[in-house]
């Protein structure tokens, strides 16, 4: 299938690793041209190096600090001195692990603004350019939890449902301008961040990881976690040409993870 990504612009957001990593090389296989984003810019260059002298694409390492309201803008005015983009890959990092309680004001304001408040202004400030080009993919990378939500991180579930609904709405406000909005729920992928929660999960319980993970796969339908480049193949289509009677839903990665219908 032709994907009609060759020479379209794409930001892909925490692309230093783990599912935005895997996104960006799956887009740069179809011919699309990148700018990555992260706040690892030394792993970030070194990855834009390495994709365009594999696929001969142009690609652009940005720094970017989510938390830092000057980085972000700096994002938004440097993409646009590029021209705009035509897909943009929100994948925004989670929370620490808590329960619902005992979490300090403060705190939560802090990841609100990094994950909800930041991802929505640049969204606010690309957007122009693919409404004129009446041309445009949004796709963001949240959790299961917001559809089931995960025990030990509320903050993830609660931050993450946020952007579900934004996007459900900013849907409806752009689809006759040719931009599709959607939403993408990774179950049990493996990546650095899942080996992190394993980790946490096993301090917790006072048992091994190879124990928290057994725990956690056995309640995958598919017994296994999923793969990087599996869940990347899925987002690629997303923002594809094909793609384009798709908007304002939600598609689970999950391998049956998710119980409800």
């Amino acid at each position: 299938m032709e994907l009609g990504l060759k020479g379209k612009r794409a930001l892909v957001m925490g692309a230093s690793r783990g599912l935005g990593r895997a996104i960006a090389a799956s887009l740069a296989t179809e011919g699309c041209d990148l700018i990555l984003s992260a706040r690892n810019t030394e792993r970030l260059g070194m990855d834009a190096a390495a994709l365009q002298s594999a696929h001969g694409i142009a690609v652009t390492a940005i720094g970017l600090d989510l938390a830092n309201a000057t980085s972000v803008q700096s994002l938004i005015d440097t993409i646009k001195t590029l021209g705009g983009i035509d897909i943009l890959v929100a994948n925004v990092g989670g929370p620490p692990p808590s329960g619902a309680l005992g979490v300090a004001p403060d705190i939560w304001q802090k990841h609100f603004e990094s994950m909800v408040l930041s991802l929505i202004r640049i969204i606010d400030g690309l957007i122009p350019a693919m409404r004129e080009k009446k041309w445009g993919r949004i796709l963001t990378i949240t959790s299961s939890g917001v559809v089931q939500p995960i025990p030990t991180l509320a903050m993830s579930n609660t931050l993450r449902a946020a952007l579900v609904t934004f996007s459900k709405t900013l849907a409806t406000e752009v689809a006759a301008d040719g931009i599709t909005v959607n939403v993408v729920l990774p179950g049990r992928i493996a990546t650095e961040r899942v080996a992190e929660l394993d980790h946490a999960a096993a301090a917790r319980a006072g048992t091994s990881v190879e124990d928290a993970r057994a725990k956690s796969t056995a309640l995958i339908p598919m017994k296994r976690y999923g793969t990087v480049t599996e869940f990347a193949s899925v987002c690629t289509f997303l923002v594809s040409a094909p793609a384009a009677y798709m908007t304002g839903g939600m598609v689970r990665i999950d391998g049956g993870l998710i119980q409800s219908i």
